[in-house]
């Protein structure tokens, strides 16, 4: 027998007759007319070779094979109640899942520590997974599975086929070392440009700021690229050199070291960074659980 001609609906109607040995109540039962509780029970006897079903007085008494096919019907109907048209449940306290996050260094020093925090509190067997790559990849990786959620700044995840979250809008401004000897309380724009700069340059990453100044005409002494957000830090208590980054990542670098942020005498582009998901994780009740609990800890009030 090949299992697509089986109707699952033939099953019920099986169970049904089983239990009430009648074919008007049987058809009441799973809301079947009496003409077509009778066709089900013919289709059924073509089915299983059998006719299943005898009638003896005003009873329908079960053949041997309907008796013998009893029980495994019972448990395919069951595993189909219980294991398949149930709603996707999420379980956070004993899930042992592992998500695996799309963001930049920055990213991880900022949100990881509390996300962790989070996690050991509400679903401590939960794993996690981060990947850094370059902008242009992140769709990808969306789509194939790769990555489940993408958190920062990425433009070229608004399209068709993705979901996003606002979580915080970043301003730029602009980080001096403590008791730099140019800088007062304020920055003026004379002092900005006369400055000597350090840029971070991710591979593969659009900087915002520098785009705005060469859209803006706007060109000051760079006397350094790096490739890593966390580099800056170091460099910039440690000399005299500025540097405009968005305000999360000047945040975490003046708790975390000898800095000071100043407002920027230059107007500058807000950074929206965004969680970003792919459709096919949007009924995903794992994933939706770590969304929301993602959005929680870091979206502004």
């Amino acid at each position: 027998m090949n299992i697509s001609a089986i109707d699952l609906n033939l099953l019920v109607a099986f169970h049904a007759m089983l239990e009430h040995r009648n074919v008007t109540r049987a058809g009441e039962a799973i809301g079947l007319s009496q003409p077509a509780m009778s066709s089900a029970v013919r289709r059924l006897r073509l089915l299983f070779e059998d006719p299943l079903f005898i009638r003896a007085g005003l009873e329908m008494k079960p053949t041997p094979r309907a008796l013998q096919l009893d029980m495994a019907i019972r448990q395919v109907i069951q595993t189909v109640q219980s294991e398949i048209l149930q709603p996707a449940r999420f379980d956070a306290r004993s899930s042992t899942r592992t998500f695996t996050l799309l963001m930049p260094d920055i990213a991880e020093a900022n949100f990881l520590p509390r996300l962790l925090a989070l996690l050991a509190q509400e679903a401590p067997h939960l794993k996690m997974r981060t990947l850094a790559m370059q902008r242009h990849a992140a769709a990808e990786s969306l789509e194939s599975g790769a990555a489940d959620l993408a958190i920062g700044y990425f433009p070229d995840l608004k399209k068709a086929g993705f979901y996003q979250q606002q979580l915080i809008r970043s301003p730029h401004v602009t980080l001096v070392r403590k008791n730099h000897p140019d800088m007062g309380e304020r920055m003026s724009l004379e002092q900005f440009m006369a400055a000597s700069h350090v840029v971070v340059k991710p591979q593969g990453r659009e900087h915002v700021f520098e785009k705005h100044l060469q859209q803006q005409g706007i060109q000051r002494r760079v006397v350094l690229e790096i490739s890593n957000f966390l580099s800056l830090l170091p460099i910039i208590e440690s000399s005299d050199l500025v540097a405009t980054v968005p305000q999360d990542l000047a945040d975490f670098c003046v708790q975390h070291g000898q800095v000071r942020a100043m407002a920027t005498p230059v107007k500058a582009p807000v950074i929206d960074v965004q969680l970003h998901w792919h459709q096919r994780l949007q009924k995903d009740p794992g994933h939706a659980w770590l969304r929301s609990a993602i959005h929680r800890l870091f979206s502004n009030p």
